[in-house]
């Protein structure tokens, strides 16, 4: 393969996969192979030369789009702020991203929720993604010093895909629900404002 045809290959995988996220998100995975090409402006077979199956694609625009929702809820790597504030940025995060109208609750959510197969491959990226959040929220309460930093850190995940849910079921902004109910738990947890 040529360097011109892998770029022309990996343009078309970038296309695919960025109209994959976009759908996906807003229409749900009902999206048929046929919209999903023509909203990428590629044919089923330069898609299907990319990948086996839909469920590929789902799974792997998933991929695609972690980094970059992680990245709009996550503290930065230099803030230095104790683990409370660092927590808290995630559901302050959270709370501005409900205020977008084309919001549509979390994506990983959303995909698992819909497919109903732990086992599907855009399953098993949603999970990735969620131990992933869960992860960061158990090094920041190792941090804090909390007695069950692993427990804690599914607590605040629970909350996190609750008020992502609630923001969709009430088609609205939180208002502040996120990070107060999750204070409230850092608050019984002992995670107070200094470095622990």
């Amino acid at each position: 393969m040529t360097d011109s045809s892998s770029t022309a290959l990996a343009a078309t995988r970038d296309r695919l996969l960025d109209a994959a996220a976009q759908l996906f998100y807003s229409d749900g995975i009902g999206v048929g192979v046929e919209a999903l090409c023509r909203a990428a402006g590629v044919s089923k077979r330069s898609m299907y030369q990319l990948f086996d199956s839909k469920d590929e694609v789902m799974a792997a625009s998933l991929e695609r789009i972690a980094p970059t929702y992680w990245a709009s809820l996550a503290p930065s790597d230099e803030d230095d702020r104790p683990p409370r504030a660092r927590i808290l940025h995630v559901f302050e995060r959270l709370e501005e991203l409900t205020t977008s109208p084309g919001y549509r609750g979390c994506p990983f959510v959303a995909a698992a929720v819909e497919l109903k197969r732990p086992d599907h491959p855009a399953s098993l990226a949603a999970r990735r993604y969620k131990d992933a959040l869960t992860a960061f929220f158990q090094q920041e309460a190792q941090r804090a010093g909390v007695r069950d930093p692993a427990l804690l850190a599914q607590q605040l995940t629970i909350v996190f895909d609750g008020a992502s849910a609630r923001a969709v079921v009430q088609a609205g902004a939180l208002r502040g629900i996120a990070a107060t109910t999750a204070g409230a738990i850092l608050d019984h947890a002992g995670v107070v404002d200094q470095d622990g």
